[in-house]
């Protein structure tokens, strides 16, 4: 059993294993479960998702290497990382701002995150207690601002008791066996909704929406929401990557480690689509219902077939594990922060900061504008991407190559040589971009999308 670090040491993982178990579990949320598929749906289908996989291996999947390798060199959370990066790097201490951004964002996603997440775990209870197939059953255990309310309480308590426990005896020991269960369920439910929709042609279906692109469909906002999407669902300009790489020891290959996150992330992603859309097409919804696909849709679908309670509680379990292993990483994000810079013990700070989140979400839970307009606008709309153009300018401009050399030696000059030229010349032009046409879009008509042509 490993020791516990003294007080003002820096833990590190455990295993590769654990890490990786912790980064996939970040990366892996309700942003596959939930939003990727009611994004496709509005999207255009598979159109969306090949810009969405074109988003992670371009954009968010060099943006993961360089936040763990800031995490890595510097041994410290994203706010102090960046500032004593920037200072060995002999430039202003002031660029911490990046860490700001990142941290701020992911703190806000938090807080909307566990209002959805919440859900979630009533619908899970609700489905395995055979609450789909009655109204009465459903609304005892999801119905209401109240219950809302008490299960974003439930979640935000385990999220915080996880991470109040440290790195060792919290976080790893928790995403070492969530996630495999994670992907034995996954697996099983993917697998009932591929056999049950072969009989009438609704895995087909599927697959054709997936997999067949109608590029005639794309505007815009379908790049925007793929981007969104990438790193909405990777987890990157969130904070949470820069510190699970503060805790890797240096014999770690860093380029190889995001490869596989970035990889298992749009597998579970495709895999979600493959076990949803069946159920979809089967009952001739339309897949471009937006949220009240999964909140709406599906549990009055698990509640017309027979076992459908069992089928649902499943699914909506699995959505639960999603969202724990995600919602742990960004709570630790700023609890590792302030671990730092306070007096306070670990507890005590998960519990203050835990507490602050969920008083901002419980706003959401009264008021859908508040939480899912206002916040998730600032988050999701403007933190995030200005996050990752940040973590980008800071990377390829404020880093000399020397320290990025150094942190990814594993990488072959070929890989190197991409990873630098797109933080430093594609990314942040690429991102920036989007962001002024997102935000054009959001807030003045899409005039200078329109004048682009691509509104």
């Amino acid at each position: 059993m490993a020791a516990t670090p003294a007080p003002g040491a820096h833990a590190h993982w455990s295993s590769r294993f654990a890490f990786i178990m912790a980064a996939v579990g970040s990366a892996v949320g309700l942003g596959n479960l939930w939003r990727f598929p009611f994004q496709t749906g509005a999207n255009g289908g598979s159109a969306f998702v090949l810009i969405y996989i074109a988003c992670v291996a371009l954009i968010a999947f060099p943006v993961l290497m360089a936040e763990f390798t800031i995490g890595r060199r510097a041994q410290k959370s994203a706010v102090s990382a960046t500032r004593d990066l920037a200072t060995e790097a002999k430039r202003s201490g002031k660029w911490s701002f990046v860490g700001w951004v990142c941290m701020a964002g992911g703190f806000l996603v938090l807080t909307t995150y566990s209002v959805i997440a919440g859900q979630v775990m009533a619908m899970s209870a609700a489905g395995f207690a055979g609450g789909f197939s009655t109204e009465a059953g459903a609304n005892m255990f999801y119905g209401g601002a109240t219950a809302g309310w008490m299960w974003q309480a439930l979640f935000m308590a385990l999220t915080v008791i996880i991470v109040a426990r440290g790195l060792k005896g919290g976080i790893e020991s928790v995403v070492t066996i969530l996630m495999p269960l994670f992907f034995v369920v996954l697996i099983g439910l993917t697998i009932f909704a591929v056999v049950t929709g072969l009989s009438n042609g609704s895995t087909a279906q599927a697959f054709a929406y997936l997999f067949t692109p109608d590029f005639s469909a794309v505007d815009g906002g379908t790049i925007i929401s793929a981007l969104g999407q990438a790193f909405f669902s990777v987890g990157v300009a969130s904070a949470i990557m820069i510190t699970y790489g503060s805790y890797l020891t240096k014999d770690t290959n860093i380029g190889e480690s995001a490869a596989v996150i970035s990889v298992a992330d749009t597998v579970v992603a495709l895999i979600a689509g493959f076990m949803i859309f069946p159920i979809v097409f089967t009952a001739g919804v339309d897949p471009a219902a937006g949220m009240s696909l999964i909140f709406d849709t599906l549990p009055a679908l698990f509640g017309s077939m027979p076992a459908g309670n069992l089928i649902g509680g499943a699914f909506f379990f699995l959505a639960f594990i999603a969202a724990l292993t995600s919602s742990i990483s960004l709570l630790e994000a700023t609890v590792a922060f302030f671990d730092e810079h306070s007096n306070f013990g670990r507890a005590q700070i998960a519990w203050m900061l835990g507490g602050f989140a969920f008083l901002i979400g419980a706003g959401s839970v009264f008021s859908s504008e508040f939480g899912f307009d206002f916040l998730d606008v600032i988050s999701g709309h403007i933190l995030l991407p200005f996050g990752g153009f940040l973590v980008a300018v800071f990377t390829g401009w404020v880093l000399p190559k020397t320290i990025l050399r150094e942190e990814l030696s594993h990488a072959s000059p070929r890989m190197f040589g991409f990873f630098h030229f797109m933080v430093r010349w594609i990314i942040p032009v690429v991102v920036g971009l989007v962001l002024v046409l997102g935000l054009d879009s959001r807030f003045n008509n899409g005039a200078i999308n329109a004048m682009l042509g691509l509104g």
